[in-house]
């Protein structure tokens, strides 16, 4: 496969979690990584925690609050910052909308898909302007497995990362030749995850585990890196939905 070695590469969510996972793996792959956040002291903290970790390694921190009104003005803005990229990966988010069916609302329906499905398609249309022209540039978007596995009261997270996959394959055909693809985490034991919360789910999963953040990782750099994949889904999810 094709080395990602000297491509620019705008991870959104790529101060914590699984996103800053993905920026560790490209910076030690030698590609140039561009980092945004809501959090300018995450995002400070970040950067200085992967270069202290690659030395030489290209890496710089945008501030862009995906939950406002006005997003897009702000995607245009960081677009600008950064210029033509190669890839762009998606893997913001924020509190999980997880309530009742009987106490659900309009607003708090329209407020959980604003980051999860909305500003993915802004990403997108934007991302038209700036990444390289061709089939060896992509976009990839972060789905997950509760789309495929429901539990109660998530029905509008599960709702949300169900419609990610009809959104990439949509994508995929109103983008190309770019390629868009999206990976499907089950449990990852990111920092939110205490030792009790990833046991408990370690046994609803074939393997006995859950995934490491470093396990989540490969998954986006193999999507750069595979140029035949598009409109595809790579899940990483310890058999979670087998049991």
């Amino acid at each position: 496969m094709p080395s990602i070695k000297n491509s620019t590469i705008v991870i959104f969510g790529g101060s914590s979690g699984i996103g800053y996972g993905v920026a560790d793996k490209c910076l030690s792959e030698g590609a140039v990584v561009h980092i945004s956040s809501s959090n300018p002291t995450r995002i400070t903290q970040a950067v200085s925690s992967l270069k202290e970790k690659y030395p030489e390694g290209q890496v710089t921190g945008h501030t862009c609050d995906l939950s406002l009104p006005d997003v897009e003005q702000g995607l245009v803005k960081l677009f600008e910052e950064i210029g033509s990229c190669d890839h762009i990966v998606y893997t913001a988010g924020d509190a999980l909308a997880v309530r009742p069916l009987k106490d659900l609302d309009l607003q708090f329906i329209q407020k959980a898909g604003h980051i999860r499905f909305d500003v993915p398609l802004l990403v997108a249309k934007l991302a038209l302007r700036v990444l390289k022209p061709g089939y060896t540039s992509s976009l990839i978007l972060t789905g997950g497995a509760v789309g495929d596995r429901p539990q109660p009261d998530w029905a509008v997270v599960a709702g949300y990362a169900a419609g990610l996959y009809g959104m990439v394959r949509g994508l995929a055909l109103d983008m190309k030749p770019l390629r868009v693809n999206f990976v499907s985490p089950g449990p990852v034991k990111t920092g939110l995850f205490t030792d009790e919360l990833a046991e408990m789910f370690a046994k609803r999963t074939t393997l006995g585990k859950v995934g490491s953040v470093e396990e989540a990782a490969e998954a986006y750099v193999y999507l750069m890196k595979d140029t035949n994949a598009t409109g595809s889904c790579v899940s990483t999810n310890a058999g979670s939905l087998l049991v």
